[in-house]
């Protein structure tokens, strides 16, 4: 007890706290070391328990790290328009030898995109997001774009499209988005949009087919077909077989089909058992919203599993998601029975 009383370390109950005098800082390359202001000396192991430490991770999304004329390092806040020298990683350092980590990373309905993304640098990797001007689609283009990813976003409305955008460079100036025309209602549409994106001769590391639609009347697309079964699935299914090539050249990559729980309460099999292909595009005598969303989140998840068996073994990999029961977003807009619904239920769901 002395010599930690002669140390200056017998003022702190905990063994991860600095002693008076010590402050902790970083280099450029995220390793911790440690500044005697008394002494004026620096040292690589904590004063207190001697570990050796390094931050984990990126930066937070808008921040950067700068050097000044000393050549010391600093690190610049645009989203609050600040700077400091004090590396906001700290609170996220590792031990120079860390117990491996378990597998299995938790989180629960109250975490966000930009937590899950805490840390990943995402530079270098191309996104294509369908229907992300609004709701999931949105904030899953801004997360990944905050967090350096080149993400476009591949919606029908471009004024819309232009918008989200401009949402997107607002929090970060320096992201990497654009939007381009996709109408998945139109087969022609999403030829045009897969030629233009490959005119760009960039890879494509992540296809995330988002975009649906949700209790909208019976109508046929200008390729003949019930709207709900096109835009939902068979737009993504041409998209995807359009970008294949694309893809396998960009491995690893992935594609992720945004299906839903709803595809359990449904079938498309007759009576006798056997597929009943006329069931996908009902006529509108046979037409029912809900079981037409059903039937279309359920043709995700088939196309999702076969795309993943024929393409896996190539390095793309495909996965249907459930996005959540009762998310509050813009999908029920088209019927004033699901948005009242939608809003009855808003209290008790997650939000945006």
């Amino acid at each position: 007890m002395a010599a930690l009383k002669y140390a200056g370390l017998e003022d702190t109950d905990s063994e991860e706290e600095l002693p008076p005098g010590w402050e902790e800082r970083t280099t450029k390359d995220g390793w911790v070391y440690y500044a005697n202001h008394l002494e004026e000396k620096t040292q690589w192991e904590h004063p207190k328990s001697g570990k050796r430490k390094r931050v984990a991770g990126g930066l937070p999304y808008g921040w950067e790290q700068e050097t000044d004329e000393n050549g010391q390092v600093y690190f610049v806040d645009h989203i609050n328009k600040r700077t400091t020298y004090l590396d906001p990683r700290l609170a996220f350092t590792v031990e120079d030898n860390p117990v491996k980590p378990t597998t299995r990373q938790k989180y629960d309905g109250n975490s966000t995109a930009m937590e899950i993304l805490q840390g990943r640098d995402l530079s270098g990797r191309v996104v294509i997001i369908t229907g992300a001007n609004s709701g999931i689609g949105f904030e899953t283009a801004k997360s990944l774009a905050l967090h350096g990813a080149y993400v476009i976003l591949a919606c029908r409305n471009m004024s819309r499209g232009n918008e989200a955008v401009q949402r997107i460079l607002v929090e970060w100036h320096k992201a990497k988005v654009e939007a381009m025309t996709l109408d998945l209602a139109s087969l022609q549409s999403v030829q045009h949009f897969a030629e233009t994106f490959k005119s760009k001769n960039v890879p494509l590391h992540i296809l995330i087919c988002n975009a649906a639609v949700f209790g909208v009347p019976w109508c046929l697309t200008e390729d003949g077909l019930e709207s709900t079964f096109q835009v939902n699935h068979l737009g993504h299914f041409y998209l995807v077989q359009l970008l294949e090539d694309v893809l396998r050249r960009s491995s690893p990559a992935r594609v992720v089909m945004v299906s839903s729980e709803s595809h359990r309460f449904t079938e498309i099999k007759d009576s006798s058992g056997k597929l009943d292909f006329s069931l996908l595009s009902p006529s509108k005598k046979e037409y029912w919203a809900m079981l037409a969303y059903n039937r279309s989140k359920l043709c995700n998840i088939l196309f999702s599993n076969e795309l993943n068996r024929r393409l896996s073994p190539h390095g793309v990999t495909s996965n249907a998601v459930h996005p959540g029961n009762m998310i509050y977003s813009s999908i029920h807009r088209n019927w004033w029975v699901y948005t009242l619904l939608f809003t009855l239920a808003r209290p008790f769901t997650k939000s945006m």
